[in-house]
């Protein structure tokens, strides 16, 4: 990247003031006046928890905030993305119920870097739909006993590691050389209950440490290991979506029924095709069994005051079965053969109610094994040379691997059904009617057979060098380098088959023996009958649904199913979407200006400086049938500064400016093509987008009032000058895109009807450079004891804070349609609209009230989360995402003993339901689902 005559001045301005400052402190520098003796107060417990993080953002000249464990094993929550949502401008992502991803002041997970004991790494897991291909941390992977502090930094320094627009996180294992001498035991146990499942789960977790007398020399060991079984139990409706049927309360809407023929332009039947109606309307149940172990390891040695070496180790395993059951219609590509019976349009134009006849009536069953292993050595140098020198070495490895050795779809079709009903007037708890028997195996044919194993790989390598020289009184002078290489790869493959045509699937061969037009016809035979051999009945239970609602129906047994089809002895064929790799190497330094002391009167601290990063990328991924890689590089110059005043000794006010990127979205960068068969859309990568690049403000007042309080208000900007956008080409033939067929899902409509690649009804999305984005924002936040309450009310105390962030930015995408073309069609216009930034909630809110004396102690904590779009929508829907969820969670403890302490804590009390909208405006249901409340009864001892 070229320095631009602006980005010039911010470096000569931050370095000036630096040098001016930096001057009148070797000249004029002197120690803060000693605050007053006073009776020295232990704190312990919770409140010792939160006195050392106010202690970790005081004392920073940046904006931090932190978290810091009381001590191994006891966390103040049970997942580590659930503690950081108690942060001023954080916000989660909830995966079955329990937090995995960040958002930090308004910017997504994948603008948030994340360094594990100082180095950076990533840690990849898998979602409802596949694993995390991008640079989004989970923070699902680790267990929260194994950590001792999380800091939060919301502003850059020159120092700190380049990547994020939105925070670095640094997460911390234990420190054996801060413990006390000897050995230390801590051991934990937990029982956790879930009153939807109905289900108990084990969860422990402990500690050994020894440090030897004399403080030189400490070893700490621990672990964690927890298995839950939980459920989560909604509808889904797969987006909404517009297209022409049959036949609408008996009037033909074609010339001749189910397929071919011409459009006839009928009224009615013109505003159902320009009526969005749910996709695959449908209830069911996932079942989440997870195992999650974690295993720590530290060794440190410090011959004198002037050395200690580090050599930690972290290892970390997350293992999860995934188990759907649906029962549903199969609206999608399929309107064409489906007769309309006394449909209900709302004023927004949806078809919320209807009869259907000739419906595609489906029920799935899906089970996904996977299995993440993390792990990650490092180690450590520092030194001091002399008393004004010192410097800190430190290099490591990690690796992040989701394997999804299996991921099975076994699908029963009737695709003739009469009298289905849905009615979604109460859009989140809509009514699902089958009309004929969904019980009944001879109603069904196996249909559709799928599996898609793969594997994601993340590998970091990091050596850096940092020194510190102490010019002077109150001035230091920091430097340093880096390097740092991540290799991303993901492989993928496809077992998907339709079985159609008389069951013509050769079960030994595993090849098909139909034509695909069998699949047109109400009459068709396309699958294997069903039969009790190869079903179960499934029952849903608590699902939201009203009464009156179809709750029982038949789905495939997939080890019956799978054995009878001969899956997994089919041949693999790549997911060439899904087949990519990404290598980034990074080499630069660091330049760093730290001053302290009294100008004018007024007590400071400040740091200014520049980072230097030059990124060499290499892209490689799977276009038509050839393998391409694209080679490129780009270089970052970020000055940055942060500067501290101290009007009094309880009062600081800090400003913060600084200019910060974010690499590429790693999806976006395979130099190749995916397409999908079912919604006609097909996706291009681009290797050349930069990175996103900004230019941040803040500007924040503390006023610590009185021990363990704080009053902070913070304003933030973010400039956003690169920001990669979505492209969209509407009316589009699959043909013309120059991908094979071979691209498509082999289970697909538009892989089944061949017919359809040539149709001018597809989407091609890409990502081009866009002009950028703007977000701006404040913080405020409220934490204090309430020590001035008589009695035993002394012992309660609160925190409390509120977020609210804006932002801007434009996206093009597809819109609805608006009229019906003459052979019966629907063609989606590109639309450009503004929006917030993706996975910006305008407004968050976080309260605790916690009690706590020197046996007992319990808290409540309640987070709001305001609603947020998460990306582009398709079909027409303009945007989706998430509305508002408020989350309620507590938990009580008593010592027994100054040694065992008994528990009892609640996570997702109100039992708060995820509410997933497509298209902004009309707010359509997508998702609508709940996990149930958790409650953990446990012990924990400490010698």
């Amino acid at each position: 990247m070229r320095i631009t005559t602006r980005s010039r001045l911010r470096v000569c301005m931050a370095l000036a003031a630096a040098s001016t400052l930096a001057l009148a402190t070797a000249a004029q520098a002197q120690d803060a006046p000693a605050e007053e003796e006073g009776e020295e107060i232990v704190v312990t417990g919770f409140r010792a928890s939160l006195d050392a993080a106010l202690n970790v953002k005081r004392e920073s000249v940046s904006s931090v905030d932190a978290i810091v464990a009381e001590d191994i094993a006891k966390f103040p929550d049970q997942n580590l993305a659930e503690s950081l949502q108690r942060i001023p401008g954080i916000s989660i992502q909830r995966d079955a119920g329990e937090g995995r991803a960040i958002t930090v002041r308004g910017l997504g997970a994948q603008f948030t870097r994340v360094r594990l004991n100082g180095l950076e790494t990533v840690a990849t897991s898998t979602d409802g739909a596949s694993a995390n291909r991008d640079r989004a941390f989970d923070f699902n992977v680790f267990a929260s006993e194994l950590f001792s502090s999380i800091v939060v930094h919301k502003t850059a320094e020159a120092s700190l590691d380049e990547g994020s627009l939105g925070a670095v996180v640094d997460l911390n294992t234990g420190n054996p050389l801060a413990g006390k001498s000897g050995f230390t035991l801590v051991a934990s146990a937990q029982g956790s209950y879930n009153d939807l499942s109905k289900n108990w789960g084990p969860r422990v977790a402990g500690l050994l440490s020894w440090k030897s007398p004399d403080g030189s020399f400490g070893v700490a060991v621990s672990a964690a290991w927890q298995k839950t079984d939980n459920l989560e139990l909604g509808n889904n409706t797969v987006r909404w979506a517009q297209a022409s049927f049959d036949q609408v309360n008996g009037v033909n809407c074609w010339s001749t029924p189910n397929s071919g023929g011409t459009w006839l332009a009928v009224p009615a039947c013109t505003q159902a095709a320009l009526a969005f109606h749910p996709r695959i309307p449908r209830y069911g149940e996932v079942r989440h069994d997870r195992e999650r172990l974690g295993i720590t390891g530290s060794v440190q040695w410090s011959p004198s005051d002037a050395t200690k070496v580090s050599i930690d180790a972290l290892y970390s395993r997350f293992k999860e079965t995934r188990e759907e059951k649906w029962g549903e219609v199969l609206l999608r590509s399929n309107e064409r053969s489906i007769n309309v019976v006394n449909p209900v349009y709302d004023s927004q134009g949806n078809m919320v109610s209807a009869t259907l006849n000739d419906a595609w009536v489906r029920t799935e069953h899906y089970s996904r094994q996977s299995e993440t292993e993390f792990y990650q050595i490092g180690g450590t140098w520092d030194q001091d040379v002399g008393e004004a020198f010192r410097f800190t070495l430190a290099g490591g490895y990690s690796k992040s691997t989701a394997d999804i050795p299996v991921e099975t779809t076994i699908i029963f079709d009737d695709r003739d059904a009469q009298g289905y009903k849905f009615d979604y007037t109460n859009s989140r708890s809509p009514l699902l009617q089958f009309g004929t028997s969904v019980t009944d195996p001879a109603n069904f044919q196996l249909a559709e057979i799928r599996d898609r194993p793969s594997t994601v790989t993340n590998e970091f390598t990091t050596v850096n060098l940092r020194t510190e020289w102490d010019v002077a009184d109150g001035f230091t002078v920091k430097a340093g380098g880096v390097y740092r290489r991540f290799d991303y790869n993901t492989i993928a493959f496809q077992r998907d088959t339709a079985v159609c045509g008389n069951g013509g699937v050769d079960r030994i061969l595993g090849t098909l023996t139909c034509s695909p037009t069998s699949l047109f016809g109400p009459t068709a035979v396309y699958g294997f009958p069903a039969t009790a051999a190869l079903s179960e009945l499934f029952t849903l239970g608590n699902a939201g649904q009203p009464a009156g609602n179809t709750n029982q129906w038949l789905v495939p047994n997939i080890g019956a199913a799978a054995a009878f089809t001969n899956l997994y002895n089919r041949p693999l064929a790549l997911d060439v979407g899904n087949n990519r790799s990404v290598t980034e190497e990074v080499r630069g330094g660091y330049l760093q200006f730290d001053a302290k002391g009294e100008l004018l009167g007024l007590r400071y601290a400040l740091n200014a400086g520049i980072r230097y990063a030059r990124t060499d990328q290499e892209s490689t991924g799977i276009n038509g049938a050839a393998t391409v890689t694209f080679k490129r590089d780009y270089e970052d110059w970020l000055p940055s500064f942060n500067l501290a005043l101290f009007p009094t000794d309880n009062i600081i006010i800090r400003a913060a400016a600084a200019d910060v990127m974010t690499r590429p979205s790693l999806g976006n960068l395979t130099p190749g093509g995916s397409a999908d068969g079912f919604n006609y859309r097909v996706t291009f990568g681009n290797p050349n987008l930069n990175p996103f690049r900004a230019t941040a403000y803040d500007l924040a007042v503390e006023w610590y009032f009185a021990p363990q309080s704080i009053f902070s208000v913070a304003v933030f900007k973010k400039d956003v000058a690169s920001f990669p956008v979505a492209s969209t080409q509407t009316g589009v033939t699959f043909t013309s895109t120059g991908l094979p067929a071979s691209v498509l899902a082999a289970s697909s409509p538009a892989f089944l009807n061949p017919v359809q690649q040539t149709q001018p009804i597809w989407t091609v999305n890409s990502t081009v450079n866009g002009t950028g984005a703007s977000l701006e924002g404040m913080e405020i936040s409220l934490q204090a004891p309430f020590k001035f309450l008589p009695g035993f009310l002394g012992n309660f105390g609160g925190i409390a804070n509120a977020t609210f962030v804006d932002s801007t930015a434009s996206y093009t995408q597809s819109g609805p349609a608006t009229a019906v073309n003459a052979n019966g069609s629907l063609t989606l216009p590109s639309i450009t609209s503004s929006s917030t930034l993706f996975g910006l909630s305008k407004r968050a809110f976080n309260g605790t009230i916690y009690y706590e004396d020197s046996k007992f102690s319990a808290r409540v904590s309640v987070s709001y989360r305001g609603p947020y779009v998460d990306a582009l929508s398709g079909t027409g829907n303009l945007y989706e995402g998430y509305n508002a969820i408020t989350n309620v969670d507590a938990s009580i403890r008593y010592k027994l003993t100054p040694q065992i302490e008994l528990s009892v804590e609640g996570t997702n009390l109100t039992d708060a339901y995820r509410d997933r909208y497509t298209d902004f405006g009309a707010d359509r249901n997508y998702e609508y689902n709940h996990f149930g409340r958790t409650i953990l009864i446990g012990a924990r001892f400490k010698m």
